[in-house]
This record gives C-alpha cells, structure tokens and sequence, in this order.
C-alpha cells in the first residue's frame, strides 16, 4: 500500500481468525488491531469473514467486499459495518461473470423480501410463550436491559476470569467444589486471588451441573454490585476516571496530542502583579515599598553603586531578602536585597526620579534621537515631552542610586538626590537646546560661557551646558548633545582638536572626512564654536548582557574580551557633551539592573503563583525560589531549570495516586489499579490539570534577552509587533491554537505577551511543581498542590486500618517459622503478619489454598521504592546533571536491580507459589549470577540473564506491606530498606546501557551509528555499524527481541572503539572489558546466526563484508536540496555525511581584525573591516582521500562556516557523491 502514492498516508494493518492456516493472529493482536483501529491510529483495515459479526468495529464510512457474500446474513452483517453517513459499500465482481451477478441479485431481493415481511407482519399474531425456568433463573440490568441467565453465567465466569492479571506461570480460573447433601449438591466456588471475592457458596439442587450454573449467576450478581462488571454485563478493563479527578475535568476527554513535544500551543504571559502601579500618571507625591540592591564584587578595587528599587507592593519575605550571583566575563558581583521600609518622595522627587529613569536607560540601552538627515525625517528628542507615554501601568517601579557616604550598616538609606536631579535638568536642558533651528544648524547653539580663547588660554573646557577645569574630567559623566549616546570620559587628549585629522571611529563613519570640524558639519548639520579645543577621549556605553548563567562567565563574552578595547573608544569635542553629575559607579551598576530586575520578577511570579496554590499550613515553607525552579526550563540557559523537580515530582504524584487508588478501592485488582493511575498520571491529563490553572502563563521558557528588557519609562527599541491574529493582549487562559509549523519560535514572547509553548512542557511544569512542594514542605504540601491541581489523593487511616484488618484475617498459612525467618532477614517485626504473607504470595498458589497474591502489594511497592530512591538520589547528588540523576535513578529502580538485592537477601527461598516453571526459572537465575565467571555487565546488559520478574516483584511488593503495617511512614520504610538495596547506584560506578552508551560515544565523536535488524525465524540479528576515519567496525547481535540484540551488539562494538582509545565522555573508564572466553560463550546461543562476526574491515575490506563496504567503492550520487540562508549548507553537509555514514566534518575559525575601510560581503552577510572570520573544513571520506578547504571571510564566525561548507559541497558534486540544487 504504501507504494500506492494515493494510498500511503492510509495507516494500514490487517485482521484474520485465530484458524487461518496462513498468517492466523492469535487473539491477543486481534484485539490490538481491533484497539488502533477503533482509536484511529489503523485507518484502513483488511480482513476476513471474522470481521463479519461477534466483533466490536466503529461505523466506517467505506467497505469494500473482494469476495461474494456467500449468504444473506454475510451480506446483511458486512453491510452494515457502513452505517456511517454518507457511507459506501462496494462489492467487487468479477468482469462478465453472470452467475455472480445473479447470486448478488438473489441476495439483494432476498434482502428486501425479509425487510417487507418484518415492516408487514401482523403485530397481534405474537404468542407470549410461558416462561421458561431458564428465563426465570435470570439477572437483569434495567439502565441498559443485560442480562445473565443460569446457563450463561458460567462462561461469563470464565470470561470474567480471563481478564484478570496474569503472566506466564499463572492462568487465572475459577475452581469448583461440590458437596453431595442428602441426594442434592451445593457448589462453592472459589475465584482467582486477585479476583474481587474469592469464594462464593452456592444454592443446594438435585443436579450438580444445574448448582454450578446457580453458582456462577450469584457470582455474576455479586461481580456487578461489586463493580467488577459493568451495566452491560462485561468486565471492567478500566475503571473510570470519576474515582479521583475533578468532575470538570473528568466529563472531557483529553484533546489529542495534549502533553506531547509534537504539539505546539499559543498561550500569553502572565505578568508580576507586584510591578504594576498608576502612581506615575498622578502629579503627586506618593509613599512607596523600599528593597535595597547592594552589589559587592570579588575582585578588590572594583566598585558599585547601590541602589533601591521603590515599588507599589510589599514583597514576599524571600523574594525581599533574596541573593544571586551576576556573571560578568572576568568577574562575579554578588546582588543581595533587603527591605528598607515605605519610602515616601514628594510631587518634586517624583518628576525628578522618572526623568532619571528615562535618561539614563534610553541613553544606554536604546535611543534618545529619532530620525536622521539620511532618512529625510528631521531627528526628535524622545524626552521632548512629559506626556507619561513611557510609563506603562503593569511596569511600573523606580531604580535610584544611593549615596553611600551618608548611611552605615544599612541602618538608613540615603537616595542620592542630588545626581537624581542633575540628571532631571540635563533633560530638561536638552529639550529646551536640542530643538532644530535654521541659523546655526540642526541643533543651534547649546554653548555658553567663556569664549574660546580663555578656554584654550586656562585649564578650563567649555561643555555644552557648564565649564569644566581640566582636572575634573576623569571618569566623568557624559551625554553627546546630537546623539543622546551616554559616555565616560577615560581622558583629556592634550595637543588635539576639533582641526586634527579625522580618525574614522567616531559613529564608525566612513574615511571621508579630513577633520573632526568637516565630519560634524558634514554628517550633522553642526558648526563646532570651539575648534580649538582639546578631544576628549570617551568609552562607549554598551548594551546590557545575559548576566544570569555561570556559563557566561567562561564563554559569553569571550569575543568580546578578546577584542580590541579600543573599538569601543572615540574622540568628541568637549562642546558636543553635556555633563551629568552622578559618579561613575551608577554608570557600572546600570549594567548589572536589567538581569538582577528579570530574576527578581521571576521571583515575584513565582512568590504569585504560590499565594495561588495556597498551601495555609506553612504557606512560606516552600520558597520563592524552588517555585522559580519549577518553572524554569532548559531553554532559559540558567544554572537551574525544572528537570532534578520534574523527576522527583513523577515520583511523588506516582506515590499519591497509587496509595489512594490502593486504599480506596481494595476490591480492584492490579491491572484495573494501573490502569487507573496510568490515567491520572499521564502528560495528557497533567496538562488539561496544569492549563485549567494557568500554569502555562507563569512558565520561564526562553532565555533573558537584555535587548527586549524594558525599565519603565524606557521607549523599545527591539520590538515583537504581534502576529497571532489576537484582538488583544489578554489572550484567553486555553489553547489559542495548534500547529505543525516547525518554523515557530518556541518561547519567546511578542509585545503582547503571547508565546508559543509545547504542550509537553506545561505536563513537566506540573510535576516540577509537585516536586518543590515536597522538597519544601514534605507529603502533605505535595498533595496540598495535588488537590489544587485538581486531583484527590489525600491519605485516610481508617483505610489503612480496614486493610490491616482484612489481613489479618488470612487463613491461609505456610510453615510455622517461614514469616519469622523472614521477618529477621527484613530486620522488622510486623504487626499484621497477614500483610506480609501476602506480599510473598503468588497467584499460582491458588492452588495449594491461597486466598491472596502480592499483585496490589507490588503495585503500590512499586511506587514506594520509586519515590524513596529518587528522593535518596536527589539529596545525595546536588550538583549532578539532570540527565545523570536520571540515569541513576533508571539504573535503581528497575526489575532486574530488585531481583539481584532478593537473590542476595535470600528472599526468593520464602516465596510462596505452585509454579514448576517459576522454581526452575529461579534456580537458573541463582546458579548463573553465583556460578557466572561472565563480565557482569555484559550478562546483565544483553539480556542474555534476565531475572524473572517474580523476584523484583516481590522485593517490591514486600515494601508495600511494611508501608502498610506502619501506617504510611515513608522514614520507617527507607529506614529497612536502605540496608537491604546497598550499595546503591552512585556516579562513580553508573554503567548506561551499552546501546545507550554507543550512541552518545558516536553523537560525542562525530560518527554515525547505523542499524539494521533481520528476523530468523523466533530470533532476531541486529547488525550495528560505525564508520570511523579509516575503519568500518560492523557487529552482531542475536536474541528473542530487538532491544536485547541490539544489545549484545552494542556491547563488542564498544568493546572495539575503546581499544581505539574512544570511550564515553562521561565515564571514560567504567566499562569492564569482556573476558575473551564471553565471545565464545555468546556464540553457542545461537551459531546460525554469526552473533560476533569479524569486528573491523580494513581497506581493502574482506570478501565476507563486500555487502557492508560496497557503497564506499560503487557511490551513487545523493540529489541534495541546500538551503542558502544562515545554517542552510551546514545542516546539508550534515545530512549528506548521515547518508554515507561519513564521520562529522570538523571546522575552524579564525577571527579577523584588518584594518582599513568598512566593506561588505559579497553576499551581502553584514561588513567586513571590523571583526570578520575565516573558516576551514576537514573531512575524512573513508577509503578515499582527506579533503581540507578554506571558505571566504564573513562578518561572523557561523555564516563563514556556511562558506566553507557550501565550498565542500560543490567539491564533493565534483567527486560524484552529490547533486546540489540551492533553493
């Protein structure tokens, strides 16, 4: 089908009876065909007669009948499959076959001939027959008229028992016992143990047959007021979701691809309550919050301004006593918070601090003049008016400097009003000078003072609004008049003037203009009043940087460090400047505000967002910031984000949810228990539970990006016009709206705040937060987030005695001392002894008298241990790698761990069960683990030694009962089981499994893994390859399952590249290496299938590996589609080595300082002059030779890699490997 072009999107898989004698499905894929099918996921279906009637299938809007219905009811029963609207039934005949035609003619007239009858009959000609006692002996449901009688009620019995849980040494059915009285029987039934009841006894009748019947009809009506079986009279599989979710939530069903990274969704941005205000649009005085920001580097000599942040809103203790680092590339400035009190400022204050504001962050981080004489529009002033269009009603707060000469140990603080002010009269001088004027220039005339030959006669300079002395200017305060840039004065450049040639890097302007006089003029319309005097030398003002990730420290602004320092110097003259009065120091600090103001409004949503949980107990136990945390995401390039909490979370909502569905329903069974949780704790319902509570609208999905940062009366100057066809900026709380679109930008927000998320995101949200809550204030904080989440999951002690009770009342009971024995193994004496015998009870024991099984025990053991582990990990291992922690904890909660700790405990001598096939299993498993002189981590890794799953189970299900016995307390249980699991997995010793292992060695080095698999027969052969530069390694695997072939490939191949010196970057030297003799000993499990064939084919490869090597000798050439745009020839040459399986190109860049004149690229990808790369390429094509090329020099180092890369394209189109089309 799928070579049919109009047929291969269909979704198609087949249907056949369990008789066929070709391709026959067992009843298990049946019913798995018939699921996908139903679900949609299978959407067109081939199959037999089976499909006919019996079966379960959704009306479908075509049937096609290759075969002639052979009868009425064929034809009746296969037509009716298309009762959707608008359906087609076709049936196909064979081409002038007329007794074909005839017979579909006799069965369509037959048809109508039965549907005339049945609309004609007479409806009085129905005779009522009597009763019969069958009819009499029956159980009706009214809502939906099922019904059961004496003779069906055995086979719904069976069918009932078929349901339940099993597995390979257990098949779950009922046993009957008859007891002759007097001429008459009575039977008692006795149902599987992890069956609703267990035994039932039934009514006395002359006829045994006839008292089973009876039996099994009470049992029926006992299963159903049970709940075991629906209104329809048919087993539950799935209990609905009604038992613990919020009935909202519960009446819809979970939108399609909800929760998973594939679906991407609109959803706006919540904003701080605490920043917004509208005190700045009232001409008055106002009393507002104070928070000092003190700032302290590590290097001595290195200074900052403190300043205070004055908000309308008391802050939440934490986020006003908050600390963080700030990482600067050669140094590290601690940012510490503190609250001062209220603050109050006089209307006079208030105009002063706002016009401070807009200075000094539209000076430095965006601009203060619009328009140009290039662009033909006359330059404004922003600040020309004092309309208070900057100030925006949900941003809105004041960042002024302190004057720390004033206070000590922050006693009192002392705002430093006085630079406040010369701040606020520079603007007010500006708008009153800066206006355009015909006489003298665009800007007229701003000097005033002394003229210019008692300037240059004295150790005075004239500015544009003051006089200076000579010696006052160092680190002096500047804003140059025609620019509104803000600059520092380095120094006073004695023998220069306005008349000395023209240096070419003031404005970076072109070298056309001879002086500094003519390039003023010229470019600004200004004629200079004092030529004669001397240049100031000024430093540039920068924009702010990403401050908030250690890695910045190292790697961020390593360009610019490296850099040539003077490029951010120019030379001015002094009439051009107008001073402004505060010290360098704020200057330094300004830098450090915008990523100190994003992390503290960071934690102010969070600080929000717990006042929304609500958690009253202990509101402030789980910080701010452990919120913040929760949700961060990798995508913000911080030192934390919400992964190590996601994990724990899992683990804790796993925890909640079993616990409650196993006390509140101790009638359902394991598989009816999973089933449930398995709904509750899925992503898809985590996120209709997160989006219901505006989760979605508090997650951090982006990194900061200072350009798009805003201080309140900043204008913006980066913006995101919005594009989601919104009508405005309060975008509802719900999906806006779904997409495929892969061009998408995931996070980052437009000027209305709406930003695209993935939908997996929100469902990890959640769980990171559920893991805060329980690092912050234990279990009942997390089931606190649980219920506000809208999932009931709260613990009920009664419940837990109830439980303690019915085991207690066991009858059945092994040898005398088994639970003693084991009790002192355990080291922990239950109090219901019941608990315990039914964690070591197996269902195969039914027979021998048992009346319980470990199931439900397990089940929630299961999540015991889970949660215990991974809490364990995540104290222990603070500064792992999320990825690590979660490999550790993989590698100690799994069923083959918990089988080695019962092998070692001795636990698997006090199971109880009736299995032959199980004590054979474990006794092999014993004798291999004791007696294997195998490499352990082979053994276990290939699959070659896999435990049974008995032995892990009951190690958990053992966990279960002393989780009961004590009543819910977690300590007591990690407290006994912490001796019984050690040692426990550590970094030091982690082993990843050895496919895991070989293709992050492969993705770390460049090499491509390729892999095959081939079925023979029951086994299948997995054949793993990795191309290095001059060998081609090929491996062999062979198993019962993908997953443990690929495995034992994996295995010799990593084996192989660590005798070439490559191994895991991670754990370089943890992997054992293999015995020679394991070779041989994996080879006799199968020699038909060559598990460890010859490892490398050198050049010239061997005749037996001709099959593997032939694409290197005899390439056909790849058409490529190549991508001009910025990372288009890279991500092709990419693709291109994948396909040949070439190892990954290597490049090198080398930065470019030239000097001389500003050009373009050719291709018009920004200037060269300034900074520009150079790239070379280096690739390795095995069996052939080395080639190395040099592209063309670019303005950045990734666009001159795309040169290079596109060069090493056409020359491989040369060599034959490739046909490029560019689009």
């Amino acid at each position: 089908m799928k070579k049919i072009s109009y047929l291969s999107h269909f979704t198609v898989s087949y249907l056949t009876g369990g008789s066929a004698s070709v391709d026959a499905l067992t009843p298990k894929v049946q019913k798995e065909t018939l699921h996908l099918f139903r679900s949609g996921k299978v959407n067109l279906l081939f199959t037999t007669d089976v499909a006919e009637e019996g079966i379960d299938i959704p009306d479908c809007s075509c049937v096609i009948r290759f075969d002639l219905p052979k009868t009425v009811r064929s034809y009746v029963q296969s037509h009716g499959r298309a009762r959707q609207a608008g359906s087609l039934y076709v049936i196909m005949l064979e081409r002038g076959n007329i007794q074909q035609r005839n017979l579909l003619f006799d069965i369509i007239r037959s048809k109508h001939s039965m549907m005339d009858a049945a609309l004609n009959r007479d409806p009085h000609a129905l005779i009522l027959k009597p009763s019969s006692s069958e009819e009499i002996d029956a159980y009706y449901v009214e809502s939906t008229g099922a019904r059961v009688t004496a003779d069906s009620s055995v086979s719904l019995v069976y069918k009932y028992c078929e349901k339940l849980p099993r597995d390979k040494y257990f098949t779950p059915k009922p046993v009957f016992e008859f007891t002759l009285y007097g001429g008459s029987y009575q039977c008692t039934l006795t149902l599987p143990p992890n069956a609703a009841f267990q035994t039932l006894v039934g009514p006395v009748h002359r006829n045994s047959h006839l008292s089973k019947q009876l039996v099994c009809m009470d049992a029926c009506k006992k299963l159903h007021q049970l709940g075991a079986l629906n209104d329809h009279l048919l087993p539950f599989v799935e209990e609905p979701l009604e038992i613990a979710c919020d009935e909202n939530i519960e009446e819809k069903e979970t939108a399609a691809g909800a929760g998973t990274t594939k679906r991407k969704e609109l959803h706006r941005t919540t904003t701080s309550c605490a920043m917004s205000g509208t005190w700045a649009h009232k001409k008055a005085g106002v009393t507002l919050q104070g928070y000092k920001l003190n700032f302290m580097c590590d290097q001595v000599g290195q200074n900052y301004c403190d300043f205070v942040l004055l908000i309308d809103a008391v802050l939440d203790e934490d986020v006003a006593s908050m600390e963080m680092d700030l990482y600067l590339v050669d140094k590290i400035v601690k940012a510490s918070v503190s609250p001062c009190g209220p603050i109050q400022l006089d209307i006079e204050q208030v105009e002063d601090a706002k016009l401070f504001h807009e200075i000094f962050f539209n000076g430095l981080f965006g601009r203060l003049f619009f328009g140009s004489k290039s662009s033909g529009k006359s330059r404004e002033f922003l600040l020309k008016e004092d309309d208070g269009s900057l100030w925006s009603t949900q941003c809105m707060y004041l960042l002024l400097p302190l004057d720390t000469s004033h206070y000590q140990d922050h006693e009192v603080i002392s705002i430093n009003w006085k630079g406040i002010s010369a701040s606020a009269s520079v603007v007010r001088f500006m708008r009153k000078n800066c206006t355009p004027v015909a006489e003298s220039g665009p800007f007229g005339s701003c000097c005033s003072g002394s003229s210019e030959t008692e300037c240059c006669e004295s150790d005075m300079i004239q500015l544009a609004n003051k006089v200076e002395n000579l010696q006052s200017f160092k680190d002096m305060i500047v804003i140059a008049i025609h620019t509104g840039k803000i600059y520092s004065v380095l120094e006073v450049v004695i023998g220069s003037s306005a008349d000395s040639p023209f240096d070419g890097n003031s404005d970076k302007a072109a070298l056309e203009f001879r002086t500094f006089s003519e390039y003023f003029n010229k470019k600004y319309g200004i004629v200079l009043q004092h030529p004669r005097q001397p240049l100031l030398l000024l430093k540039h003002s920068h924009n702010p940087h990403n401050l908030l990730s250690s890695k910045s420290k190292h790697e961020g602004n390593v360009a610019s460090k490296k850099s040539d320092k003077s490029q951010n110097h120019v030379h001015m003259p002094p009439e051009l400047l107008v001073h402004i009065d505060v010290p360098i120091d704020v200057l330094k600090s300004f830098y450090l505000l915008p990523s100190l103001m994003h992390r503290m409004e960071s934690m102010m949503l969070a600080s929000q967002l717990r006042k929304e949980i609500a958690f009253c107990p202990s509101n402030t136990s789980t910080s701010s910031f452990l919120i913040l945390e929760a949700i961060t995401t990798v995508r913000c390039c911080e030192d934390f984000s919400l992964e190590r909490l996601e994990l724990l979370g899992d683990s804790v909502l796993k925890y909640a949810v079993s616990s409650y569905l196993f006390m509140k329903f101790p009638k359902k069974h394991e598989g009816q228990l999973s089933s449930c949780r398995s709904k509750l704790v899925c992503n898809a319902m985590l996120h209709r539970l997160g989006t219901k509570r505006n989760i979605q609208g508090y997650i951090r999905d982006a990194a900061f990006d200072p350009r798009r940062w805003v201080a309140p009366g900043q204008f913006m100057s980066h913006p995101a016009p919005c594009k989601c066809r919104l009508e405005n900026s309060e975008a509802p709380k719900k999906i806006i709206y779904e997409t495929e679109d892969k061009c998408i930008v995931i996070g980052k927000a437009c000027d209305k705040g709406h930003r695209w998320i993935c939908s997996k995101t929100i469902s990890d949200c959640v769980e990171a937060l559920i893991g805060a809550y329980y690092v912050g204030g234990g279990l009942n904080a997390a089931l606190a987030v649980l219920k506000w989440l809208g999932i009931d999951a709260e613990f009920d002690l009664d419940l837990v005695e109830d439980i303690m009770r019915t085991a207690s009342m066991y009858s059945y009971h092994p040898r005398i001392d088994e639970i003693e024995i084991l009790e002192s193994k355990l080291g922990y004496k239950f109090t219901v002894r019941g608990l315990l015998l039914e964690a070591i009870t197996h269902a195969s024991q039914q027979e021998l008298g048992a009346c319980c099984c470990y199931q439900r025990l397990e089940f929630l053991g299961d999540s015991v241990l889970d949660l215990l582990i991974t809490w364990h990990l995540f104290k222990c291992y603070k500064d792992i790698d999320p990825g690590e922690l979660t490999d550790l904890r993989s590698a100690s909660v799994n069923n083959d761990n918990f089988a080695q700790v019962a092998i070692k405990q001795k636990l698997q001598q006090h199971l109880q069960h009736g299995s032959g096939l199980l004590l054979e299993q474990i006794t092999e498993y014993v004798k291999r683990l004791e007696n294997s002189s195998e490499d352990k981590y082979l053994v276990s890794s290939t699959g070659s030694s896999r435990a049974p799953k008995v032995l892990g189970d009951i190690v958990e299900s053992i966990a279960g009962a002393i989780l009961i016995d004590t009543k819910l307390d977690l300590n007591k249980v990690w407290k006994i089981f912490e001796p019984l699991l050690s040692p426990i997995v550590t970094p030091d010793n982690l082993e990843l499994p050895p496919l895991r292992e070989l293709s992050e060695l492969c993705s770390h080095h460049g090499y491509f893994l390729n892999t095959k698999c081939e079925f023979k027969g029951d086994t299948v052969v997995a054949i793993l390859e990795v191309q290095l530069k001059d060998v081609l390694f090929v491996r062999r695997g062979c198993e019962r399952n993908k997953k443990a072939a690929k495995g034992q490939a994996a295995v010799l191949l990593l084996k192989d590249l660590e005798e070439r010196g490559l191994s895991h970057y991670r754990y370089p030297s943890k992997r054992r290496q293999p015995e020679e003799n394991s070779v041989d000993k994996i080879k006799s499990v199968d020699d038909a299938c060559h598990l460890t064939m010859d490892v490398d084919i050198p050049t010239p490869p061997r005749e037996s590996e001709l099959i593997e090597s032939k694409n290197m000798h005899d390439p056909e050439p790849v058409l490529l589609t190549v991508k001009i745009q910025k990372g288009g020839p890279r991500t092709a040459l990419y693709e291109l080595c994948k396909r040949w399986q070439w190892p990954m190109p290597s490049f090198e860049s080398i930065e470019q300082i030239p000097s001389g004149k500003v050009a373009l690229a050719r291709n018009g990808e920004g200037r060269i002059g300034f900074h520009s790369f150079i790239s070379s390429i280096t690739l390795h094509v095995p069996n052939s030779a080395v080639i190395a090329l040099t592209g063309e020099q670019r303005a950045d180092k990734k666009s001159s890699q795309d040169s290079v890369a596109l060069a090493m394209l056409y020359e491989l189109q040369k060599r034959g490997r490739c046909h490029i089309r560019e689009v």
